[in-house]
């Protein structure tokens, strides 16, 4: 009896230390469930209804997204989100590559130009917008500045001009989000044996070719894994955009993020807003699903 009492309690005690973990991760994956996946089914629910002001949930059909095509606002946002994504996600890893080499070369100020690159990462995009408003108002920042040093004739209007805003939005991105690249691109490279170069250097090739031709390209996870993430973070752009240009002039630097907030929340037009936002998740998804398929298909082959 005592012999199978103890075999008992060892077995309860293996038992629950096995279901421990999932005991512990269970109320995250239950917020998740409610709260993420949970809204999103919500969310796609009211973009298929009447909403106003209030959520209504008699199903309307497609209206929502007939009305979202037939506006002019929502195709301005979209070629926005275009312009901004394509110039954002360029810029940011064009930069941030060349500013990871010139850091790879070993420097002597390595450590205060890596801190110098990565401070705008540390920052809301909330203190970007506000800083480079000023930066870029045409009575207080760079034309004052430069007009008050001798070029009277300077003009940059960009903030206050709606075919140019939207540039405004791109420039402070960059500023902000090349130093997290940076230091996707830094760590990528430092991954990279020595060895390799050496041996290139007494092949006779030189140090350009070298990154041209040997380094870059064996860099392709890390290319994949920047795009990936900078597209998710312009695609879901707001604080940026309201708080540098808040939209305008009018609705020229309009992106799907704010109109779908201006719609639902201020114009009390919830179904409206709700089609929107499902139209952001499927862009989303559009990016993550073939990101996720490459990387189990990598996983399997290897």
């Amino acid at each position: 009896m005592p012999l199978r009492a103890r075999g008992t309690g060892v077995g309860l005690a293996d038992r629950l230390q096995a279901y421990l973990p999932r005991i512990v991760l269970s109320p995250t994956i239950a917020a998740a469930a409610v709260f993420i996946y949970g809204f999103i089914l919500w969310t796609i629910w009211i973009s298929m209804t009447n909403s106003g002001l209030l959520p209504r949930y008699e199903l309307a059909g497609f209206v929502q997204y007939v009305k979202l095509f037939a506006s002019d606002r929502w195709w301005v946002a979209s070629r926005n989100l275009a312009v901004f994504g394509g110039l954002f996600v360029t810029f940011c890893i064009i930069f941030g590559l060349l500013l990871a080499i010139l850091l790879d070369q070993r420097i002597r100020v390595e450590g205060a130009l890596r801190t110098l690159y990565l401070y705008p990462m540390a920052l809301s995009f909330i203190v970007t917008g506000t800083a480079w408003r000023w930066i870029l108002n045409p009575g207080l920042g760079l034309e004052r500045l430069v007009r008050q040093a001798g070029l009277e004739s300077f003009t940059f209007d960009w903030l206050v001009n709606s075919k140019m805003s939207i540039y405004t939005v791109v420039i402070a991105g960059v500023w902000q989000s090349t130093g997290f690249v940076m230091a996707l691109f830094l760590a990528g490279l430092r991954s990279i044996d020595d060895a390799v170069i050496r041996a290139a250097q007494v092949d006779g090739a030189s140090l350009p070719r070298i990154y041209a031709r040997i380094i870059v390209p064996t860099m392709r996870p890390v290319f994949f894994s920047a795009v990936i993430i900078l597209t998710h973070i312009a695609i879901k752009s707001f604080d940026l955009v309201m708080v540098l240009t808040g939209g305008g002039p009018g609705y020229s630097s309009d992106l799907p993020a704010t109109f779908m907030y201006t719609f639902a929340f201020t114009r009390n037009r919830l179904g409206f807003g709700a089609a929107s936002a499902v139209m952001m998740f499927m862009a989303v998804m559009a990016i993550i699903i073939p990101y996720l398929y490459s990387e189990l298909r990598v996983r399997r082959d290897g």
